[in-house]
């Protein structure tokens, strides 16, 4: 596990409203009340909104946009699905919803697990750049947390869900299910207030070339489903 010395300082300017992270959105609001139900108190709240992002939200690298109004939480919440950047902007948003400060961390790391077509889409390697999470301030102290693969998914290519109990970093296992290498942390970029779309853009063309341009600002590769890859 990578620790980073980038955490955010305070909450200062890691509360507000943003282009991506729409938090008083109606839609945004309804998420999250109906993701916290009962629970009380910031951490308690926090592992909710964790729980629900991770399995409401359907992981899908597929199915992919540089259109920023994509990015917006609110519109991850219409769409159902995304990949780990859209998803860590929804659980940020959801917890400035509930006054609890957060980033969005990016941090690059190699994936053991890979499917062959989502590596020839990377170029033929297995580093997931800019990979999204998010940190939370949560009884004062910063926690960051990975809520990208949903329990589905998880099952079907055999890794342990990425559990979280708002105390200790939740990231990606290093092993799978069955004990094989999964995910590896190379470099953790520190965190921002805000998504930096155009630095990732900027990345993704660097690193993968042309394998992430869609034929349009939907995204929208319908007849691909990631989960129906699984390597197991």
């Amino acid at each position: 596990m990578l620790h980073s010395p980038k955490l955010p300082r305070s909450a200062d300017g890691h509360l507000e409203t943003t282009a991506f992270l729409d938090h008083e959105h109606p839609i945004v609001r309804d998420f999250v009340a109906a993701a916290i139900g009962d629970a009380r108190g910031e951490r308690e709240q926090a592992v909710a909104l964790f729980y629900a992002v991770r399995d409401r939200i359907r992981y899908d690298p597929y199915r992919f946009s540089w259109a920023p109004e994509s990015y917006r939480a609110s519109a991850v919440v219409t769409a159902g699905y995304g990949w780990c950047v859209p998803k860590a902007v929804l659980l940020a948003a959801c917890a400035r919803a509930l006054g609890i400060a957060s980033a969005i961390g990016l941090a690059d790391v190699v994936n053991h697990l890979n499917t062959e077509k989502l590596r020839r889409r990377m170029g033929g390697v297995d580093v997931f750049y800019d990979h999204g999470y998010v940190a939370m301030l949560i009884e004062g102290k910063w926690v960051k947390a990975v809520p990208a693969f949903n329990i589905e998914l998880c099952d079907r290519f055999g890794v342990r869900p990425t559990e979280f109990d708002g105390r200790s970093d939740a990231l990606y296992q290093e092993h799978d299910a069955l004990g094989r290498l999964h995910m590896q942390y190379l470099a953790d970029h520190g965190t921002f207030s805000d998504l930096p779309l155009a630095r990732i853009a900027e990345d993704f063309q660097r690193h993968y070339g042309t394998g992430f341009d869609v034929p349009d600002a939907s995204g929208s590769r319908q007849a691909e489903r990631f989960e129906d890859d699984a390597p197991i």
